[in-house]
């Protein structure tokens, strides 16, 4: 079996990794014609509306995440074969849906260990793992690099693609870190060496450098005076090169990232400054935090930073998404304090369901978008003690868990579908992108039984021949 004649999609700008993406929004995704026939060119000043870019989310999602396949069944002799079985079943998106995987081997009991992990892997294929130097390295000289290799091999042994994050981020010193700021830049420069490097094969997805937008936040400067000190002097942007810089000698095939909490002109700035000498840029990906505490982001604003960063024709990430299921308090209301129990509600998890649903529809309709990643996985443990599980304390599920599974594994997701061949020898199957197992059953009952995979929109064919 192989597959031959891959094509991509027509109407691709100049971005090889999301052919369209550099086309303006309008044209690309059906609005044009909608809007012109609703009242000619000059609606096309305003913006999609929400319930617009909502609408149109299937056509999207068809058109960017599908693929068209043509299978053609012979024998041995190139010969058409008529009335062949041909079943094809998805097995993995190639999309990454994902989740940070802060608390495996660290449950409270053997039982929620089990089903966390078991959760996890029916859920997700995309997992990052922590990196943050303050907590991995408390003793100098002592990295955490056997549990996160144990976590990584894991992750890889279930199909997940396991994350490195992050390399490099000022939130906390490590306690045992110098003042010298030539030798904190020097240790900073070694470790990504060394663990890009030592995890090559197993980890080969970085966050590199984490929020340097706003790097010299007060708060930063309070945790970690040394680190803060050290990017200061060396400037923020030099630093930041600077990681990348060793980040990708260290692997060379690696995929690294820039990441941060910012979606204004302040990253952006940023991101036009990090190229190299022939001005490509340092990072492959652009990440993209989505924390919504405060309340879940319109699809207006959605589409909007998509559009805002896609311009740089690398693909995005959205790092760190969450949507709570408990009552949306704004910060410093006082409606809420650190410690405080932040319990999750039945109707809130109907409403954090229904909100998931809609921001997860936007991205995967988005063909920039490759990547979500949820904050946290359980309420247990979670960021700001705030209910932004896919499942509650006890690891037991939210509806939105129920809901984004059915989305994945079924409403997003291709078989197993079965056709007949005709007298050419062919089928013709239309197919979310991702790995398959197809299997042929000849009218004389000879079976055959392979893998392929769709890596990008456009039309492939794949060739089986029957011995």
């Amino acid at each position: 079996m192989r597959i031959v004649g891959t094509r991509p999609a027509r109407g691709g700008g100049p971005n090889r990794r999301f052919p369209g993406a550099s086309v303006p929004f309008l044209m690309r995704s059906g609005l044009f014609a909608a809007a012109v026939l609703a009242g000619g060119l000059s609606v096309l000043a305003a913006p999609p509306s929400d319930e617009d870019l909502w609408k149109g989310a299937p056509d999207r999602i068809d058109r960017y995440r599908k693929a068209d396949l043509l299978v053609t069944v012979t024998d041995a002799q190139g010969r058409p074969l008529s009335n062949a079985k041909v079943t094809i079943e998805q097995t993995r998106h190639a999309f990454l849906f994902g989740c940070n995987i802060f608390l495996w081997g660290r449950c409270e009991t053997p039982e929620a260990e089990r089903q966390y992990r078991h959760r996890f892997a029916d859920l997700f294929n995309y997992a990052t793992l922590p990196f943050y130097w303050a907590s991995y390295e408390r003793k100098k000289g002592q990295p955490r690099h056997e549990r996160t290799r144990q976590v990584a091999q894991w992750c890889r042994e279930h199909g997940i693609t396991p994350k490195g994050h992050p390399l490099a981020w000022n939130y906390d010193d490590p306690p045992w870190l110098p003042g010298d700021v030539e030798t904190i830049r020097r240790l900073q420069m070694e470790r990504i060496d060394d663990c890009v490097a030592r995890f090559r094969g197993l980890i080969d997805i970085w966050d590199v450098v984490n929020e340097a937008t706003h790097f010299d936040r007060d708060s930063f400067w309070k945790r970690a005076p040394k680190m803060t000190r050290m990017w200061q002097e060396v400037g923020r942007v030099e630093f930041t090169r600077q990681c990348f810089q060793h980040a990708r000698r260290a692997n060379p095939q690696a995929t690294l990232l820039i990441n941060d909490y910012r979606v204004d002109e302040a990253y952006e700035k940023l991101i036009d400054q990090l190229r190299d000498e022939k001005g490509r840029p340092l990072f492959d990906v652009i990440g993209i935090q989505s924390h919504m505490h405060g309340g879940p982001w319109p699809n207006g604003k959605i589409w909007d930073v998509c559009e805002r960063f896609s311009r740089f024709g690398v693909p995005l990430h959205f790092t760190e998404t969450t949507i709570l299921s408990g009552r949306r308090i704004r910060r410093g209301s006082g409606q809420h304090k650190r410690g405080e129990a932040w319990p999750t509600t039945p109707d809130g998890e109907q409403w954090q369901k229904r909100e998931v649903e809609r921001f997860y529809t936007m991205l995967f309709s988005h063909p920039a978008v490759e990547a979500i990643t949820w904050w946290d996985f359980s309420d247990w443990a979670a960021w700001q003690g705030a209910p932004a599980g896919f499942l509650r304390k006890d690891m037991s599920p939210k509806p939105a868990y129920r809901r984004l599974q059915e989305l994945i594994k079924k409403e997003w997701w291709t078989g197993p579908t079965t056709q007949l061949t005709g007298s050419d020898g062919r089928v013709r199957f239309r197919a979310f992108l991702g790995d398959y197992e197809v299997q042929v059953v000849t009218p004389d009952g000879r079976r055959h039984q392979q893998t392929f995979r769709l890596p990008q929109r456009g039309e492939h064919s794949l060739r089986i021949s029957i011995r």
